[in-house]
């Protein structure tokens, strides 16, 4: 295998070496809604066409029905950008860094592209760019009117892979239009598409049926999860005074360390299985809009069921010292191989069946709390010479060296 993925490397390389199906794609230049087309406030999509149309018609050569010739194959970048392949990706812009800035017929850049394709390596890598780069790519509007934050909520070119249920999916589709949304120019927040939509009406129209489909799934599984809850706490209240024998202290020793295991394993039980049966009615109370599903309802879902787990775990480590309370003592050596594998078979299960469920979630709040715990440690002093500049910065903070990060197309000879 990996002398397959050198060769393929290497037979990339050469490739890139002899394309010229970039030179097929048009250069696109930046546009300005304030410069070109006198501000955002009362221009349509629908009035707005693209510069390229608007030279071709100015010059009196083409119309705007053969705008997209010359467009017929794309380029490897675009493939590239499209399907996520970083290897091809960097060696492109390697060897021809001026291809960032061309167009597809869409008259998209590769950032539209990314974008639309929810590729995220391709995102990261386009946002280590210079950036005056990023800017410009960003500031990019197609043909149909489409900023960088419509393409996120475009769903044509979702491809839905993951295979993430729907409040998965609906968070995951969020946090990308909050990435997104850090190199959004802020002047085209108000900035309609040729439809006349808004990136915030085309969002919510586009996700109209996910959010539904991820509000019924939250209710059914915060319903589910918060009775069993419930029913955890009945049975440790009920097993709490049945093995203590009511108010009747003289039937075992309060010094049995069994009997001790016992008690601290309830209290765990009691308090875990109520704090998660909180958690998933707080979820049913919610409004269960876009806002919640980005910041709380997904984050207290992944608590309750942690706590959930926590409550089984002890539950079924009280029962086992249960079982040592009440049988003889001449019998708890064999009994003890017995309970402790009954004990453990629904914890098992129960693990087997949630955590593949959920694993996306456990992963990105694991995530976000080592990101947490890596900030407030204690961070080397950058050199003086950086000076102030906060990307600088923030890029020796990440990666604790001077190394330059990303393409600096901007320096490279065109």
């Amino acid at each position: 295998m990996k002398i397959t993925n050198i060769s393929a490397l290497a037979l990339t390389d050469l490739l890139v070496e002899v394309d010229t199906t970039f030179h097929n794609s048009k250069r696109g230049k930046a546009e300005s809604l304030d410069e070109n087309y006198g501000g955002v406030q009362g221009k349509r999509g629908k009035e707005k066409l693209s510069s390229t149309i608007e030279r071709r018609q100015g010059g009196g050569d083409t119309t705007e029905g053969q705008s997209s010739e010359g467009y017929e194959t794309p380029s490897a970048l675009f493939i590239a950008a499209s399907n996520g392949i970083v290897e091809i990706f960097d060696k492109i812009l390697k060897v021809y860094p001026q291809a960032s800035e061309h167009i597809n017929k869409d008259e998209q850049n590769i950032l539209h592209v990314a974008i639309s394709h929810r590729k995220f390596d391709i995102f990261g890598r386009i946002r280590q760019m210079t950036p005056m780069m990023t800017n410009r790519l960003a500031s990019r509007i197609d043909k149909n009117g489409y900023t960088i934050l419509h393409q996120v909520a475009d769903m044509t070119n979702h491809d839905g892979r993951h295979r993430l249920g729907p409040a998965f999916q609906l968070h995951r589709e969020l946090k990308w239009q909050q990435k997104v949304q850090k190199i959004f120019p802020s002047h085209y927040v108000m900035h309609h598409n040729n439809d006349g939509k808004t990136a915030d009406e085309l969002f919510k129209e586009q996700h109209a049926e996910l959010l539904d489909k991820a509000q019924t799934w939250i209710k059914e599984t915060c319903q589910s999860c918060s009775s069993f809850a419930l029913g955890i706490v009945a049975v440790a209240f009920a097993s709490t005074y049945a093995i203590s024998g009511g108010n009747d202290k003289s039937c075992h020793e309060n010094a049995n360390p069994y009997f001790l295991f016992f008690t601290i394993m309830n209290v765990f039980t009691l308090t875990s299985s109520l704090s998660s049966a909180a958690l998933f009615l707080t979820n049913l109370s919610s409004s269960m809009d876009y806002k919640d599903f980005l910041k709380s309802l997904l984050q207290n879902m992944v608590i309750g069921i942690v706590l959930l787990f926590v409550s089984v775990t002890t539950t079924t480590l009280s029962f086992a010292a249960s079982l040592f309370l009440v049988l003889p003592s001449e019998k708890k050596t064999w009994i003890s191989i017995l309970s402790y594998t009954a004990a453990f078979l629904p914890l098992s299960i129960f693990f087997i069946i949630q955590f593949p469920r959920n694993a996306y979630l456990f992963s990105y709040y694991s995530e976000v709390l080592i990101r947490k715990i890596l900030k407030t440690l204690p961070q080397k002093p950058a050199p003086h010479f950086l000076g102030t500049n906060k990307r600088n910065l923030l890029k020796f903070k990440a990666r604790g060296s001077l190394k330059p990060t990303g393409y600096r197309l901007a320096s490279n000879k065109q």
